[in-house]
């Protein structure tokens, strides 16, 4: 079986290639390798490797790493879905946080946050494939939101999330993230000084890199299936 030293060298392969093929330049999209449901040992092993940004979207589960880890040079980012009586948790411990939806969240985020820990790093997540179902705020609610969020002091509004539907067609692929680039640039047309855009995972990285990716989100690909 592949280490995690060794999956992890991989995609960071593929994500430079992937710069390479979209002309864009070498080291600016940043890895946030995602290790919910995955050991302490694990992350260390990434850690070994230059590995700083890991996701977790399980706030229980992260506090014990975070309490594990205390000490490491590690930017946590908490992806997941925010349950409102876990605000407080995650604003005390976290760098970022990617899946903002409402703005009553992002209030709770901003009153909890620590000052001396400076603005938390806040990304929309957007719900780009318009699902009933899925997490995220519709495009149409999206500026009125970004604009509430950028006034609150304790956070720092750095960008837009998005989760797609799973498809293995790169022009779908392509299609879907090119629209969260446009919104994206639209809220920087408005004035936002937005610098992010967290998407792409371990089947579509490269079309989230093509459409403009600073972040993307890797999990299966460095730690193995879950």
């Amino acid at each position: 079986m592949p280490t995690v030293a060794i999956r992890l060298k991989q995609v960071r392969a593929r994500i430079a290639q992937a710069e390479k093929d979209a002309q864009r330049v070498p080291g600016s999209v940043g890895l946030v390798a995602v290790s919910k449901r995955k050991t302490e040992q694990n992350i260390r092993d990434a850690l070994a490797l230059g590995q700083i940004c890991f996701g977790e979207s399980y706030v229980q589960e992260a506090l014990t790493k975070i309490h594990q880890l205390r000490g490491q040079p590690i930017e946590w980012h908490f992806i997941g879905a925010i349950q409102s009586n876990k605000a407080k948790e995650i604003a005390q411990h976290f760098s970022w946080v990617h899946s903002i939806d409402r703005l009553a969240t992002a209030e709770r985020l901003n009153a909890a946050r620590p000052a001396e820990r400076g603005p938390l790093n806040i990304c929309i997540q957007v719900n780009i494939s318009a699902e009933p179902t899925k997490a995220g705020v519709d495009m149409a609610d999206l500026p009125a939101l970004a604009n509430a969020i950028a006034q609150l002091s304790q956070l720092r509004l750095r960008g837009l999330m998005a989760i797609p539907l799973p498809t293995n067609d790169i022009t779908e692929q392509r299609r879907v993230f090119s629209a969260v680039r446009k919104a994206k640039e639209q809220l920087q047309s408005q004035g936002l000084a937005l610098d992010t855009l967290s998407m792409g995972m371990s089947a579509d990285l490269e079309a989230a890199i093509a459409e403009g990716a600073t972040l993307v989100r890797v999990g299966t690909d460095i730690f193995g299936s879950r």
